[in-house]
């Protein structure tokens, strides 16, 4: 007889952990299947967010940074440390645990709210059965009402960088480290590589990043894009823009790259890793039986509409397996949004303000419309900065570089976008996310009493700065 349940949740990534959570707890019989497992069996719960992405990636950030800083601006403040060393292993070991930890906390979260976990691979038959293939090739089917397919993405391999033992690596690899890498080559100069490069580099690697397109993080306001890339070749990231990778050769423990510079000019290049992160694909293989119903695009992306229906009744599709970014935070919203139209609730989720933040030192945050955007639809916008520079509390922290951008229409004064690229990015955007959702106006934010002092000013100046009116830098004059 096979199992019944309300909702059947395939990955148990940030969408799929999440949105079995959330069905659980509106009452619904569901179960979530995930394929990845530890050494010991169980499933290593948590997708490649938890496991091999965002967080793992965190912990070496924040060690890194730490080193970087007990190593390079110490003597400024007085405090004498000698020489300060950096134990891979030990890192490597604390990246870990956090991660364990975490897995775990997600497994009690399942017990605790009564989702029934399969280890498996999942399959859509179609609207009403999911097939589970467990490890060792067995396989069962599961009856159900409803079906989230939440199945993530995998790294993008490139023909002329395959991946080779532990010299040309993935995003996972560059995770697993034991020793920093003299030369270290990124191909790709977006969030993953900027990141993974920053860790490694402030540790004493040298980072030579590769970016095919002539533009630095182009879905990013460039205006905070060109500062921030400063920032990041100040810190030693050479990042070398329209260098498009043709080849890979490895000889011993070390690999030559060759490239083509924006001037079509051939080069070659020598690393002891090479870091291959030039996006993420979909994960959809296998997981939908050819007559199932469900749709998909050349790339493997299944259609669904405003709120992850596919074309199947009673068949959703959430996280990076559907149409917009790539993110944690969108698939878990996706999940809890998919779950409550499950219950029968109305849901409606806001994708206008995703927030977007890259982990750098310092972070490089944004949500709502680049000032490109605002200017190619035509509308008349305004737009205010303010430099951490000019901040008391950024000046006191030894973290003045970066600055705050804020993009607003001109008729209604209503906030379009923020952009931050500085200290607590991540936290001020998100400040900024909960006014927009309010639909608030610059006015609102001029008019908001900020606690001084604090970074968070920074943004309530860039505020005043649109009209002209910021109290602690000079107001350009606006032109007539």
């Amino acid at each position: 007889m096979a199992k019944q349940f309300d909702v059947v949740v395939i990955g148990a990534g940030p969408g799929g952990y999440v949105a079995a959570i959330r069905a659980a707890q509106l009452g619904l019989k569901t179960a979530c299947i995930e394929r990845w497992t530890k050494k010991d069996g169980k499933p290593a719960l948590g997708g490649t967010c938890l496991n091999v992405g965002c967080i793992p990636s965190k912990a070496l950030l924040d060690s890194s940074w730490k080193f970087y800083e007990n190593s390079n601006k110490m003597d400024q403040h007085g405090i004498s440390l000698g020489k300060v060393e950096i134990d891979v292993p030990t890192m490597i070991k604390r990246k870990d645990g956090i991660v364990e930890n975490l897995t775990n906390g997600v497994a009690g979260l399942f017990k605790a709210n009564g989702v029934t976990s399969f280890v498996g691979t999942g399959k859509v038959l179609g609207a009403h059965q999911v097939e589970v293939t467990n490890p060792e090739g067995k396989a069962e089917v599961i009856e159900c009402e409803n079906i989230i397919i939440a199945t993530g993405s995998s790294p993008i391999d490139i023909p002329p960088a395959p991946k080779t033992g532990d010299i040309i690596v993935d995003s996972t690899g560059a995770l697993k480290f034991q020793s920093v890498p003299k030369r270290l080559g990124v191909i790709g100069a977006g969030v993953i590589g900027l990141e993974l490069g920053s860790v490694w580099g402030r540790l004493g690697a040298e980072v030579i990043v590769l970016e095919a397109q002539e533009a630095f993080l182009a879905m990013a306001d460039q205006q905070v894009a060109k500062e921030s890339l400063k920032v990041y070749k100040k810190q030693g990231l050479d990042v070398r823009l329209g260098a498009r990778v043709t080849g890979s050769e490895i000889n011993g423990d070390e690999v030559t790259v060759t490239y083509l510079d924006q001037k079509g000019d051939e080069q070659k290049v020598t690393f002891d890793k090479l870091i291959v992160a030039v996006g993420r694909r979909p994960y959809t293989e296998n997981a939908l039986a050819a007559d199932c119903g469900v749709n998909m695009d050349e790339r493997g992306f299944i259609f669904v509409d405003d709120q992850c229906r596919t074309g199947v009744p009673g068949v959703y599709a959430i996280g990076d397996v559907v149409r917009g970014p790539m993110l944690a935070h969108k698939a878990s919203e996706e999940g809890v949004m998919v779950a409550d139209l499950i219950a029968g609730h109305t849901m409606q989720m806001n994708y206008d303000l995703i927030p977007s933040v890259i982990y750098t030192h310092p972070e490089l945050a944004w949500v709502g419309k680049t000032e490109e955007e605002v200017k190619a639809s035509g509308e008349a916008y305004k737009i205010g900065t303010f430099p951490f520079a000019a901040s008391g509390r950024a000046m006191a922290a030894d973290d003045t570089a970066g600055l705050v951008k804020v993009v607003a229409d001109e008729a209604t004064d209503r906030i379009l976008g923020v952009h931050v690229l500085g200290p607590s990015a991540a936290e001020l955007v998100q400040q900024a996310a909960i006014a927009m959702e309010f639909g608030s106006s610059v006015e609102d934010i001029a008019l908001t009493v900020f606690a001084h002092p604090t970074v968070s000013e920074a943004f309530h100046e860039a505020a005043l700065a649109v009209d002209g009116h910021a109290i602690h830098i000079a107001n350009r004059k606006k032109r007539k």
